[in-house]
């Protein structure tokens, strides 16, 4: 089980940063549409995003650093499950910006924040899941000695 969580929620993170990496002008704009971060954090934190979860999605898909990894990842998802609910209560209607794009939606079109919180908080779970058992058999970890658990065969599930 904890092999499959790895696999989506690294899948799912590399695959957010690589469709923001390669404009990450849109990145900035989506973070800055959310209204939580003064412009000088919003800038870098639009920057960085793309980066930081392209790094922690393939470390959770090799498994290494896995529990560090899926607690990052685990708190990147909750920033943006908080991130959706709080531009849903404050009447904003933008685009997540969770696979690219972001920002104001264009006129007829509706937000989906119903959707993505309920599939963000689904990946939140999956971190929570990963960081509570031991990273399963095909991870790094346990073939470079870092698993500090030795129930790995035993807790897989």
């Amino acid at each position: 089980m904890t092999v499959v969580a790895r696999l989506v929620l690294g899948g799912v993170l590399i695959a957010a940063g690589a469709l923001k990496i390669g404009n990450p002008t849109d990145s900035v704009v989506a973070v800055k549409a959310y209204q939580l971060l003064p412009e000088s954090i919003a800038v870098p934190v639009g920057y960085a995003l793309p980066m930081l979860e392209i790094v922690v999605g393939v470390l959770l898909v090799v498994g290494l650093l896995t529990r560090v990894a899926a607690v990052v990842a685990g708190l990147l998802m909750f920033a943006f499950v908080f991130g959706i609910a709080w531009a849903w209560a404050n009447g904003l209607r933008i685009d997540c910006g969770c696979f690219g794009g972001g920002g104001q939606l264009g006129k007829g079109q509706e937000p989906t924040y119903l959707l993505d919180i309920l599939r963000d908080f689904g990946l939140v779970l999956l971190g929570a899941w990963i960081t509570r058992f031991p990273p399963g058999r095909f991870a790094l970890d346990g073939a470079l000695g870092l698993g500090s658990d030795t129930r790995d065969v035993e807790d897989e599930g």
